[in-house]
C-alpha cells in the first residue's frame, strides 16, 4: 500500500463519517480515528517488517503519523482561541502557496481587507494551480499555513474577521 492510496483511504474514511477503521494486511496496520470535532483525521499506521527486509520502511512510515497528529494539535488550538472569526479552509490536498510567483507578492496580508471572489493563496495539486478565492468579506486576522507546506484537504489555511 502506498502513501497514495493511505491518502485516499484517509479522504473516504472523513467523508463517510465514519468513527474508526482499522486496516490490517499481511505486513501492515493501518487505523484512522475521526473525531467530532476533529478537521482533520487521526491516523496511525504500523508496519511489520519481516527480518529480511531492509528498516528503512519502518523509517518512511513514521513520519506520516506524527505529520497526522501534529497538524491535528496546530488546528485544533486555533480553534478553540478564536472562535469568533471565520476560518478559511482548504478545498483540495496540494502544497500551498502565498504568492502567484516567487517574484511576486503575496495575495493577503495579516490586516488584509478581502472581498468576497478575492483570491487569498495558490494551492498546487498535481502540478495544476488553483487559485483558492474567499467566500466571504472581512479582514485576514491570521494566516494559519507556511509558505510552500503541504496542506489536507478542509485543514484551516486563514482566519477572517468578518467584521
Amino acid at each position: 500500500m502506498d502513501i497514495k492510496e493511505i491518502q485516499s483511504l484517509i479522504k473516504f474514511v472523513a467523508k463517510s463519517g465514519a468513527s474508526e477503521v482499522k486496516l490490517e494486511m499481511e505486513d501492515i496496520k493501518i487505523t484512522i480515528r475521526t473525531g467530532s470535532e476533529s478537521v482533520t483525521p487521526e491516523t496511525t499506521i504500523v508496519q511489520q517488517i519481516p527480518m529480511a527486509q531492509a528498516p528503512v520502511a519502518p523509517v518512511a512510515a513514521a513520519p506520516v503519523a506524527v505529520e497526522a497528529t501534529s497538524s491535528e494539535t496546530e488546528q485544533a488550538a486555533p480553534a478553540a482561541d478564536d472562535s469568533k472569526y471565520i476560518t478559511i479552509k482548504s478545498p483540495i490536498i496540494g502544497t500551498f502557496y502565498r504568492k502567484p510567483s516567487p517574484d511576486k507578492p503575496v495575495f493577503v496580508e495579516v490586516g488584509s481587507t478581502i472581498n468576497q471572489g478575492d483570491v487569498l493563496c495558490v494551492i498546487e495539486a498535481m502540478k495544476l494551480f488553483n487559485d483558492i478565492e474567499s467566500e466571504v468579506s472581512g479582514k485576514i486576522v491570521k494566516v494559519l499555513v507556511d509558505d510552500s507546506s503541504p496542506v489536507e484537504f478542509d485543514q484551516p489555511l486563514f482566519l477572517v474577521d468578518p467584521s
